[in-house]
């Protein structure tokens, strides 16, 4: 495998059309900082031939056209792979500087918690010895960070959920979780932006759109992103499901 590590930074060669950037192996809100303002650093200075990035919780994978990018004399590498490596290295710096004044984005999630909405979430109360209330407060109570977009797309892998809820994946995986099912898996909990086969103990459900191929920003959540979980009951789900293309954000 190449790797470049001027300057710190990792680069690997992912195919002839991508590389990744490691950051860490861990897993930090430190970490999704300095992901999410080299991640921002680069889509808004792209270099020719730059295609897309794809940020995950200690790496950044970065696609472009290879043809554009060997062509370009203003690149310097004797191939595509240290070429747009050398690239990413020359935004290290400035980055490293800035990293702290990307704007954090605060995001509401309406949920509607247990019954059929949350089949699980006695479950998951049991597991931790503690009632349903105390699970949907201290679920709803926390402020959490987006680390990545993936498994589908638009599916947010939300941090900062209390360990006291903590709860492991289900034996069996459901063949068919619900769009908008708000789930928990291990010290994680995430939302089914599309009706998908999963895992996770499903504590509740959105009546969002977490995904839409049809905007200009088809996820609603984005990897730096922070959100908060508001409990409503059906009645209020049924209202935003009814008029959740007038306003997506809540």
């Amino acid at each position: 495998m190449r790797t470049g590590n001027n300057s710190g930074l990792k680069v690997y060669y992912l195919s002839e059309r991508a590389v990744t950037i490691e950051f860490g192996q861990e897993i930090s809100e430190v970490m999704l900082t300095q992901i999410t303002a080299f991640n921002a650093t680069v889509n808004n200075h792209p270099f020719p031939g730059f295609i897309t990035t794809v940020p995950a919780y200690g790496t950044i994978s970065v696609f472009y056209d290879p043809v554009m990018v060997i062509t370009t004399e203003s690149m310097h590498g004797v191939d595509c792979f240290e070429k747009v490596a050398n690239y990413l290295q020359s935004l290290l710096k400035p980055i490293s500087h800035h990293q702290n004044q990307t704007p954090v984005n605060l995001i509401t999630i309406p949920t509607t918690y247990g019954g059929n909405f949350g089949p699980d979430l006695q479950e998951v109360a049991k597991i931790n010895k503690l009632t349903v209330e105390e699970v949907i407060h201290l679920h709803s109570g926390a402020t959490y960070k987006v680390y990545m977009i993936g498994f589908v797309p638009g599916f947010a892998y939300l941090g900062g959920m209390s360990e006291l809820i903590e709860s492991p994946r289900k034996a069996t995986p459901r063949k068919a979780v619900p769009i908008g099912s708000v789930g928990i898996a291990g010290k994680q909990t995430g939302i089914y932006p599309i009706a998908s086969p999963g895992g996770w103990q499903l504590i509740g459900k959105t009546p969002l759109i977490l995904f839409d191929a049809n905007r200009s920003q088809p996820s609603l959540l984005q990897a730096g992103d922070e959100v908060v979980f508001k409990p409503i009951d059906s009645h209020e789900f049924e209202f935003i499901a009814n008029n959740r293309y007038a306003d997506s954000h809540y």
